[in-house]
């Protein structure tokens, strides 16, 4: 893949995608290129069909997503699953028609049935019921894995897709109405620290169990698959649909609570709300297909969550 390639990183601001233009410029890649939300909303195909037009890019990496986590997925279902799907269907959709050289997709693990086997391994999508909490996002998910798919199998066109874990770091959403798990608990945790608060309260039993990839490694993944990996491997040759990115390990809401709060530093009680859901008890991606492909995880929990509480409180006047 030469370096001058025109490589278009839609939702590039965020979390994942600001991650990819990091790992992509430090690997010497020059000529990327990106949509503005000023100037173009991605679930206007018009809008998504004239920047292809225009820029006519190489490659596509699609790390534009509506998210958030358990609260904001339950209550903005119909966005959730309207947005995402537009953003997609036109991205992927545009792509082809501007005849690119690669697309890489981005899902989520919660595309896994809500009783999958532990760890979850690529071939167990499609094979049960989904959690209800996330499930519009999830369908949303599964069916950009499988217009990925479609268009191989139709047209020859070179899209993957890849499902990372539940990700944090730098750029991550703290807006505790709308974040996930960790970055909610390290602004929990932080704002009863300054406050002087006796006790934290975390929605659940603390006994899900969860895995957690710094965004950082993730974008690392998607840029070694965008160069190494083609779809008629991924489907022709490996049979699956997507490739997981994971860590490798899981642990405790509780236990990930208290690393969190050892690391900012608070010192009062923690206490559970059993009457708020826990979503699915156990979510670990099977990631043996990855490691096999010649590619693992390079940052620790604990320097990680570090680094992440860095960043927030260097950013903190965003949720003030």
């Amino acid at each position: 893949m030469k370096k001058n390639r025109k490589i278009y990183v839609a939702g590039h601001t965020g979390m994942v995608g600001s991650a990819i233009v990091r790992n992509l410029e430090s690997k010497g890649y020059d000529n990327l290129v990106f949509t503005p939300s000023l100037e173009y909303n991605l679930t206007n195909q018009q809008q998504v069909i004239d920047f292809f037009s225009k820029e006519h890019p190489d490659y596509v990496i699609n790390a534009a997503a509506k998210v958030g986590g358990i609260l904001a997925n339950n209550t903005y279902r119909a966005q959730f699953i309207y947005e995402n799907m537009m953003i997609q269907n036109n991205l992927i959709h545009a792509a082809h028609e501007h005849k690119v050289k690669k697309l890489l997709f981005l899902g989520s693990s919660c595309i896994y049935p809500k009783f999958a086997p532990q760890p979850m391994k690529e071939e167990h999508l499609l094979t049960g019921e989904l959690e209800y909490t996330n499930e519009p996002y999830a369908i949303a998910k599964i069916s950009g894995i499988k217009m990925c798919e479609s268009y191989f199998r139709q047209y020859g066109d070179n899209f993957i897709s890849v499902m990372p874990t539940n990700l944090y770091g730098p750029n991550d959403n703290f807006d505790l109405t709308s974040s996930h798990v960790l970055p909610a608990l390290i602004r929990k945790f932080h704002e009863a620290k300054e406050g002087k608060e006796d006790f934290v309260e975390i929605w659940g039993t603390g006994k899900p169990k969860r895995e957690f990839l710094y965004v950082d490694d993730l974008a690392d993944a998607c840029v070694y698959f965008l160069e190494k990996l083609n779809a008629d491997k991924l489907y022709n040759e490996m049979k699956i649909s997507h490739i997981n990115i994971g860590f490798g390990e899981d642990l405790s809401i509780a236990e990930l609570a208290n690393i969190i709060a050892n690391i900012v530093g608070y010192k009062g009680e923690i206490r559970y709300d059993s009457s708020k859901p826990d979503g699915m008890l156990k979510k670990l991606l099977d990631i043996s297909r990855l490691k096999d492909l010649g590619w693992q995880h390079t940052t620790s929990l604990d320097k990680g969550i570090d680094t992440a509480y860095k960043w927030f409180m260097e950013n903190i006047s965003r949720w003030s």
